[in-house]
């Protein structure tokens, strides 16, 4: 497998200048690309290298106790936490909610049931009750005749 010298610049910057940091698939490539074309894998992996000492070397500053005091002093309290009192307010907000959520459900259906109207079977119901006295009627006067 060969390796571009834009894939060798990309791995220099991402693990450094050091070979052995390289993910193990791309080393013998590189090291086919270094012993090919030195002058330029020379000077990316010192550039790479340099990188590597500078974040090597690199130290958080110590924060002074002047600056902590500061820092602490302007940081927000802590709430003062409620007693029962606040525990029932809260309490009494949850009831106040869930109960205007079943007024709202209830009131729903309600209205879903209204704007149904009657039911098909009582309405078919109704309808073959009128019948009724028509079959009567008919078998008396088809005797008549």
């Amino acid at each position: 497998m060969s390796l571009t010298r834009e894939r060798f610049e990309a791995l220099a910057q991402a693990h450094g200048g050091d070979l052995r940091r390289w993910p193990a698939a791309e080393r013998e490539a590189a090291a086919a690309l270094c012993a090919a074309d030195p002058d330029f894998t020379g000077a990316m992996l010192a550039q790479a290298a340099a990188l590597d000492a500078a974040l090597d070397d690199w130290r958080p500053l110590a924060v002074g106790a002047g600056l902590r005091a500061r820092v602490f002093a302007e940081a927000p309290r802590e709430r003062r936490r409620q007693g029962v009192g606040g525990w029932l307010l809260r309490a009494g907000l949850g009831a106040s909610l869930a109960a205007a959520c079943a007024a709202g459900v209830a009131t729903g259906a309600q209205i879903s049931d209204a704007a149904r109207g009657p039911p098909v079977v009582d309405a078919m119901a109704t309808a073959l009750t009128g019948y009724d006295g028509v079959g009567a009627e008919s078998e008396t006067t088809e005797g008549a005749v």
